[in-house]
């Protein structure tokens, strides 16, 4: 089975991260595309810009996140065919630029599509 797993974006590349897709909605500071080595940049399946200010990364808000962001995931099929369409092909890692490695949004989308993409 392909490994599907998560890095931040600002970790340097490795050769066996696969195809490296960014799964925020912004570009990250400080980082340029040619340091990124992107297979490719996939807004799509990133949290709405609504979701994304509302969370601001507020522990407090984590719980209801993942929820809200399940449901945005749910009601997104294609984005969410692509990205298991990309697993499909080899080893996938989804970069992030969030600091904490554990309250992302990155986590809640590897679940997610460990459960869909089979």
């Amino acid at each position: 089975m392909n490994r599907l797993r998560i890095k931040r974006i600002y970790e340097a590349p490795s050769p066996d991260d696969g195809q490296r897709v960014l799964v925020d909605r912004l570009w990250p500071r400080g980082v340029s595309k040619e340091r990124a080595k992107l297979s490719e940049w996939y807004k799509d399946i990133a949290p709405s810009s609504e979701l994304r200010k509302w969370f601001g990364h507020d522990p407090v808000h984590w719980l209801e996140f993942q929820i809200r962001y399940r449901h945005e995931l749910e009601a997104n099929p294609v984005a969410v065919a692509h990205m298991c369409a990309l697993r499909s092909k080899g080893d996938l890692t989804l970069l992030y630029a969030a600091l904490d490695p554990v309250i992302n949004h990155a986590g809640v989308l590897l679940d997610y599509l460990h459960a869909q993409c089979r």
